[in-house]
């Protein structure tokens, strides 16, 4: 335990305090680190909304959130009357700058009983139209002024394309400094997604491979089966493309393929990301057409159950042009990785859920055995699983047990539920205690969410200006659209799955 940490009393203030991600993620995260010690001897979890309630209110509601949604089950009752004092809730209008000054008359309340200034964190946990809304309001309420004590936390989407990104940093750059800025993306957080950089940088056997010299290709591919759901009236206006590829989908990338930094300092790692950007090849026209394919799901069965098609989701666009579905073929034009695509998917309705990156191997330069041994036989893959099992797989040549010589591929495996006991952390969990830190390596700065909007824009460009004409084009339960298929097969590969279970 970081003994700065647990003697700076701290304060986070959780603008949508009474929606889903408060309920679903936040307030159980905040009582993990709390269970496991990692809070601060003094620290408060203030709620706001416009709902009106009274402190009281707000814990039965985030008891029963913890219930429900708590990794670490229900909560037991001497834990919890210890916690709960520490939440409080905030009636507020957030479009009304005059209500902001109840927040400060609250944290110097608590400063005060505790006798010592505290770090505060502004979560924003409201749809990105209240961004800057927020931000020019708590600067009018003069919260904004203790640069070394005062932190924001903003959620994706940032910005809906380049221009608006630009925008929000602009008007945050003015109230902030960006030391104090925390552009959250929770795939970052997760374990295995850490982890990779740790394979990477603390195994002298991978870095030497790690290069166009030894990989034919990589795939990032983050599957849903689950539609749109109660989420259509945001996600008709973004589609597969803004809502994971900007962000998820690219932050992947640029671990796997950024270079050694000198340190694991957060502007070290942070510089290397947005190298990789800014190496990305990009788009013209004709190469969107060529590198790009976009599906939207029909209706189909899933799992026994009848579901519809996306223009069939209750309050949707008969005539919608939204993709559900996203493949798209990257370049990194680097030393490193020059002729190496990078191919990225991602959809709903699909036939599986899962977040896999596969790093396929060349072939071996010359092969020795005749072409019946090495029938079954197949270039090594190193498979790293991020959801739903956390595992990291090295696919490779073995003999079969038996007189004659056969090969079969085997995996040599790390996965986190055989090697450790303790229950891996959720991602909000981890991000939440590097705000507490002030450990900026796991967020967005300014120039990457910049630079991945300008990667994306030819895409969004085309595709918003060009109706496609094919609409539904992938059925639900399916793999996504052919075009899929053949953007990859185009080049002699096809896309990987992780097989349930980790069986063949």
């Amino acid at each position: 335990m970081d003994a700065l940490l647990k003697s700076q009393p701290t304060v986070f203030v959780i603008f949508g305090g009474t929606g889903d991600l408060n309920a679903r993620k936040l307030a159980p995260a905040l009582y993990n680190l709390y269970l496991e010690g990692w809070m601060p001897d003094h620290f408060a979890f203030i709620g706001t909304g416009r709902t009106k309630l009274t402190d009281n209110d707000f814990r039965v509601r985030v008891t029963g959130d913890v219930n429900k949604f708590s990794r670490s089950g229900q909560v037991k009752d001497e834990q919890w009357q210890s916690f709960a004092p520490n939440i409080y809730y905030q009636p507020a209008d957030v479009q009304d700058a005059e209500t902001y000054k109840e927040f400060g008359k609250k944290i110097k309340a608590l400063e005060k009983e505790w006798k010592a200034p505290a770090n505060v964190i502004y979560y924003l946990a409201v749809a990105p139209n209240f961004f800057p809304i927020i931000a020019e309001n708590l600067a009018k309420a003069g919260l904004t002024e203790d640069a070394g004590c005062t932190r924001i936390v903003i959620e994706k989407p940032f910005g809906h394309d380049l221009a608006s990104a630009k925008e929000l940093n602009l008007l945050l750059g003015r109230i902030f400094q960006e030391k104090q800025i925390y552009r959250i993306d929770h795939y970052l957080g997760k374990e295995t997604v850490q982890n990779i950089m740790a394979f990477r940088f603390a195994n002298a056997i991978m870095e030497p491979l790690w290069n166009r010299n030894s990989i034919e290709h990589v795939q990032i591919s983050v599957t849903e089966q689950l539609g749109v759901g109660d989420r259509l009236g945001y996600y008709d206006g973004s589609g597969a493309l803004r809502d994971m590829i900007q962000n998820h989908l690219l932050q992947l990338l640029c671990i796997v393929a950024m270079e050694p930094p000198v340190s694991f300092s957060a502007e070290e790692v942070r510089n290397r990301k947005v190298d990789v950007l800014r190496a990305m090849r990009r788009f013209t026209p004709d190469t969107v057409r060529e590198q790009a394919v976009r599906g939207q799901y029909a209706s189909g069965w899933m799992e026994g159950q009848q579901v519809p098609g996306y223009r069939e989701e209750p309050g949707a666009n008969p005539h919608s042009n939204t993709e559900t579905f996203a493949a798209v073929k990257f370049f990194v034009d680097n030393w490193r990785w020059q002729g190496v695509p990078f191919y990225l998917r991602t959809g709903k309705r699909l036939h599986r859920s899962a977040s896999v990156i596969t790093i396929q191997f060349k072939d071996v330069p010359h092969l020795i055995f005749s072409p019946e041994t090495a029938e079954t036989m197949r270039q090594n893959r190193l498979v790293i699983s991020i959801q739903p099992e956390m595992s990291i797989r090295l696919q490779v040549q073995a003999k079969r047990p038996g007189v004659d010589m056969m090969l079969n591929t085997v995996d040599m495996v790390f996965d986190y539920k055989g090697t450790y006991q303790s229950e891996a952390p959720e991602a909000y969990e981890t991000l939440l205690l590097d705000v507490m830190l002030g450990d900026q390596t796991l967020f967005m700065r300014a120039d990457q969410v910049e630079e991945a909007w300008d990667l994306v824009m030819p895409i969004l460009t085309s595709w918003q200006t060009r109706t496609s004409q094919n609409f539904p084009n992938y059925s639900a339960d399916s793999w996504g659209p052919e075009d899929a298929e053949a953007l990859v097969a185009k080049d002699g590969f096809h896309w990987f799955t992780l097989p349930l279970n980790g069986k063949k």
